[in-house]
C-alpha cells in the first residue's frame, strides 16, 4: 500500500496523462484552485480571443461581422460542439441565454407537450434557480400544473401517470451525488413523463450520454467545467423526436424561422433555433468556445479516471490527517454515485474556507455547513490536494479560522 505522503502525490503528477492541458490555463502563481465546480479558470487562449473579438470583429468589422464573422450561427456552432460533450447530435444543442432562461422555456415546453398532466416533479435541495424557475411556471399557469418536491429516495416511485415533466440536476450542487441518468429517465418514460436534466455540475465533469439513455431535454452553464468565464452563455438540448412540436414560451426573433424577413407574426425555425429568444452575447459565446475546444481536445474517460481517484485521495487524507478536527464527508464514497467534488460539512465550515482562501487555496462555502471543493483534472494537480489538507491541518490545530475576519459573511460564499 502507498504511503500518503507528498511525494506520492508529486509522482502522480508525473505520470498524469492530462498533466499538459495545465498548461492551456491562466492559473496565478501559487495559486490552488479547487472551485472549477462554481467557476472555471481563465484559458490563456480566452484572452487573445476576446482582443480579437473586440477590437477586431466589433472594433473593425462593425455590423458587417454579423457576416464576415458568421456571429449569426455562432449559438449553433458552439451548441454543436457542446453536443459532442454531453452525448447529443449536430442539431440538438444551441448556445443562448442563462441556465434558469433555458430551463423555464423547456420546461413550459415540456408542460405543454404533455397537456392534460398536473404535475413537474423534483426534488427538495435542488439547486435554487431550478424551484425557482419551476415555482414560477407554476405561479404563472395558475395552478393548472403544480411543482411536488420527493426526496431523492424516492423519486422512482412518485414519477406516476400525473406528472408531465421530471426536472432533476444530475450531479447535485452541494453534495456531489449523481443520480442514475438511464434509470430515471426510463422510468420517467415507462409512466409517459418527459424528463430535464441539469447538466451544470456535469458538462465537461462526468460522462454523459443524453442520446444513448434517452433524454428529452438539457441544460446546462458554460462557466464552470467548460471554463467559459463568468456569466458565460447557457446552453440547452433538445432531442430532435420533439423539435417538430416544440413550443417555447419566449418567441423572440431570433427564434424565428426567418429573423431577418421582419414580418408581424411569429414562425418558429425548424430545428434547434426555435428554441432562440433575443441576441446571444457573441463575446460570451465566442469565449465559451475557446474553453470547449479544450474540453473537446482531452479524453473524457482519462478526465472521469484522474476525477475519481482525486476524489478517493482526498478523502483518505481527510480521515487521516483531520479526523480529530469534527470534519464530516458528505460526497459518497461510491464512485458510481459521485460526481467531481468532495463535500465536507464542519460547524464552522465558512471561517474554515475563508481562512484557505487567504492562503489562496480556492474552494467555496454552502450554507449552512458544507465547504466544497472542485476537481478539475485539466488544471487540478495531485500535489495539490496534498498541500491543500496540509493548510487545513494547520488552519485546524491552531485555530487559525478562529478571527473576526474570517467569520465576515461576504455577497458571494
Amino acid at each position: 500500500m502507498e504511503t500518503l505522503d507528498r511525494s506520492y502525490f508529486e509522482s502522480l503528477d508525473q505520470v498524469d496523462p492530462l498533466a499538459e492541458f495545465r498548461e492551456q490555463f491562466d492559473l496565478p502563481a501559487g495559486h490552488i484552485y479547487l472551485n472549477g465546480n462554481s467557476l472555471g479558470v481563465l484559458p490563456k487562449a480566452a484572452k487573445e480571443k476576446a482582443r480579437e473579438v473586440v477590437e477586431e470583429q466589433w472594433g473593425q468589422g462593425l455590423i458587417r461581422s454579423w457576416n464576415t464573422y458568421d456571429w449569426i450561427h455562432i449559438p449553433r456552432r458552439v451548441g454543436d460542439k457542446i453536443a459532442g460533450l454531453i452525448g447529443a447530435e449536430p442539431g440538438e444543442v444551441i448556445v443562448a441565454d442563462s441556465t434558469s432562461v433555458n430551463l423555464f422555456k423547456l420546461a413550459a415546453a415540456a408542460v405543454k407537450l404533455n397537456a392534460g398532466r398536473s404535475k413537474i416533479l423534483s426534488e427538495p435541495g435542488n439547486f435554487p434557480t431550478d424551484l425557482y424557475i419551476l415555482q414560477g411556471l407554476e405561479s404563472f399557469m395558475d395552478g393548472k400544473v403544480r411543482l411536488v418536491t420527493e426526496s431523492r429516495d424516492c423519486i422512482m416511485d412518485a414519477i406516476d401517470e400525473e406528472t408531465a415533466v421530471v426536472v432533476l440536476t444530475h450531479v447535485h450542487y452541494k453534495s456531489g451525488a449523481m443520480f442514475d441518468m438511464a434509470a430515471i429517465t426510463a422510468r420517467a418514460h415507462e409512466k409517459g413523463a418527459l424528463i430535464i436534466w441539469d447538466l451544470s455540475h456535469s458538462t465537461g465533469a462526468v460522462p454523459v450520454a443524453l442520446n444513448q439513455v434517452g433524454a428529452d431535454f438539457a441544460v446546462g452553464c458554460g462557466y464552470k467545467y467548460l471554463n467559459g468565464g463568468p456569466g458565460a452563455p447557457g446552453f440547452l438540448f433538445a432531442a430532435k423526436r420533439h423539435l417538430a412540436h416544440l413550443e417555447q414560451p419566449l418567441s423572440g426573433w431570433f427564434g424565428h424561422a426567418n429573423p431577418f424577413a421582419m414580418r408581424d407574426d411569429y414562425e418558429p425555425a425548424q430545428g434547434i433555433e426555435r428554441t432562440l429568444c433575443g441576441t446571444t452575447s457573441v463575446v460570451g459565446a465566442s469565449l465559451l468556445e475557446v474553453g470547449i475546444d479544450i474540453m473537446a481536445a482531452a479524453d473524457m474517460n482519462l478526465i472521469r479516471e484522474k476525477s475519481l481517484r482525486m476524489g478517493q485521495l482526498f478523502m483518505e487524507l481527510i480521515e487521516l490527517r483531520c479526523g480529530q478536527f469534527g470534519f464530516g464527508i458528505v460526497s459518497s464514497k461510491d464512485p458510481a454515485v459521485r460526481g467531481s467534488q468532495v463535500s465536507l460539512t464542519h460547524e464552522q465550515g465558512f471561517a474554515i474556507m475563508q481562512a484557505l482562501i487567504a492562503r489562496n487555496i480556492i474552494g467555496d462555502f454552502r450554507a449552512p455547513n458544507i465547504l466544497r471543493f472542485g476537481f478539475t483534472p485539466l488544471y487540478v494537480r495531485y500535489v495539490d490536494l496534498w498541500d491543500c489538507v496540509d493548510a487545513l491541518v494547520d488552519i485546524m490545530t491552531h485555530d487559525l479560522w478562529n478571527k473576526a475576519e474570517f467569520k465576515k459573511l461576504t455577497a458571494v460564499t
